[in-house]
């Protein structure tokens, strides 16, 4: 938790101690408001989102009985669809890291309101791309085979894998990242415990590990805050890049490249926060949460969007550039294949969303305009899924030899598969807001506390001062007189 101290040391007057308690009042009241139970129509959309779901299921059960046939992989393209999906959620969790531990450590006010979000949506999207390699894999009864641990098969893993590495790291960095969620969650826990009744009282007092708010618990957890901070940062680097030399470890045209670590960072960084806009802006309009999550909170993601979408586009130059400069023939030829051969559409897409959409940030009219923020942030997921497709497709179905050609085309089970996690992270993000504190409370009170008690001292001093000038223009009338 961040410490601003107060620059007076004194002790509060009693006027200062009002305005700081009613300050941290409406917090509360605001915040349990968007607790209360969900509308029809949230209900209803919840629904929706669970049948969405089921499909992928049905979809699922489908390709275990029947085989990996009725997808569409096929040689030479036998990575589609599935982790085009696992490579694009996994890129939608770093933002959440980014913004709770990144910038809390380098002291930025404007996260504390949008961090928790952020860090729920990490945690759900780990899960959801979770399942794609376990999909992916087929027979997925034997996804225990990747694991170290000595057997009667005599198999072990291959440790020079970049797919044993991804286990390693993604497992890693959902450990780390359902940590510090939980950690910065105990308080508003306690808070929600205090202000409720029944189940969820019982609910959030077992969840809250029996918080009271002691000095003690305070310095424990500033400690402990800190510490998942640090070591969250180095893993939203490290996770990605690690993902990224999946493809980079290869010799393929258009995948055996150093550019591909930075490239993939800075694109999981730009897609998540396109993401943490596409669902904040519907939340605080449902959940009541405008006086909260304001338009400064937005805009301030839509610059920091501006740029992460620089560097995405400075990459896509770059490894271009890299193509050409190298004099191979068959990275040149494929750099040409892939703008204008049978996925040149999705990649001229790709280019539009992904690096010319976020510049109209640049105008302060469109960055603060609500609806453009939207459009913009769906453009950017959309445009982020197609770069993972065109990266993933377009190398495997254009190698080096003519006789190893072949284009992929995604089948109904993949798209059902496809709509399922879409289904699957919506639900638990929609269950969770209303669940828990979809805002830091505990880090927003402490921001209101210390403004309110400087914005009472300044009107103090100001009345003081306009006394002090009124007394003395009275004194200099009666000299005058």
């Amino acid at each position: 938790m961040t410490y601003h101290p107060i620059p007076d040391t004194r002790p509060l007057a009693k006027e200062e101690k009002a305005v700081a308690n009613q300050a941290l009042r409406e917090i509360d009241e605001q915040v349990m408001q968007s607790l209360k139970p969900p509308s029809a129509a949230y209900r209803g959309l919840l629904a929706l989102l669970l049948l969405f779901f089921d499909l992928g299921v049905v979809a699922f059960t489908f390709q275990y009985f029947i085989g990996m046939g009725v997808a569409g992989l096929n040689v030479p393209v036998s990575w589609g669809v599935y982790i085009t999906n696992f490579v694009f959620w996994v890129g939608i969790a770093h933002s959440g890291t980014l913004i709770s531990a990144i910038l809390f450590l380098f002291r930025t006010r404007w996260r504390n309101a949008i961090s928790r979000s952020a860090e729920a949506m990490t945690v759900i999207a780990v899960m959801t791309a979770g399942m794609f390699p376990l999909i992916h894999l087929g027979r997925v009864w034997v996804f225990y085979y990747i694991l170290p641990y000595p057997n009667y098969r005599y198999l072990w893993p291959n440790f020079k894998s970049p797919l044993v590495w991804d286990v390693v790291a993604v497992g890693t960095y959902f450990t780390v990242s359902v940590m510090f969620f939980y950690l910065g969650l105990i308080p508003d826990l306690a808070t929600a415990r205090d202000r409720s009744e029944g189940r969820r009282r019982a609910l959030y007092n077992f969840l809250s590990l029996g918080w009271t708010g002691r000095y003690e618990q305070w310095r424990h957890y500033a400690r402990g805050y800190v510490a998942l901070a640090a070591l969250a940062t180095p893993l939203v680097i490290s996770v990605h890049s690690v993902v990224s030399w999946d493809f980079a470890m290869s010799i393929l045209p258009g995948w055996h490249t150093t550019i591909f670590a930075p490239y993939f960072v800075a694109g999981a960084i730009h897609s998540g926060l396109a993401m943490v806009i596409t669902l904040l802006v519907p939340l605080r309009k449902v959940l009541g949460l405008e006086r909260l999550i304001t338009l400064r909170h937005l805009e301030s993601m839509a610059q920091l969007m501006i740029f992460t979408g620089l560097i995405v586009g400075y990459a896509y130059v770059t490894e271009a550039f890299i193509s050409w400069y190298s004099g191979d023939k068959f990275e040149r030829q494929f750099v040409v294949w892939r703008a204008m051969g049978s996925y040149a559409p999705f990649f001229w897409l790709m280019l539009f969303f992904n690096v010319v959409a976020p510049l109209t940030f640049f105008f302060k009219r469109l960055r603060t305009d609500i609806a453009w923020l939207v459009v913009v942030a769906i453009l950017v997921n959309i445009g982020m899924w197609f770069e993972r497709f065109v990266i993933i497709v377009t190398s495997l179905s254009h190698g080096f030899l003519p006789s190893s050609w072949g284009l992929y085309a995604p089948r109904l089970v993949e798209y059902l598969i496809t709509l399922m996690s879409f289904g699957f992270f919506f639900f638990l993000f929609l269950s969770f807001v209303k669940l828990f504190p979809a805002v830091a409370m505990n880090e927003l009170k402490e921001l209101a506390l210390v403004s309110s008690i400087h914005e009472h001292q300044q009107a103090s001093a100001d009345k003081q001062s306009e006394a002090t000038a009124d007394t003395e223009f009275r004194l200099e009338q009666r000299e005058e007189s």
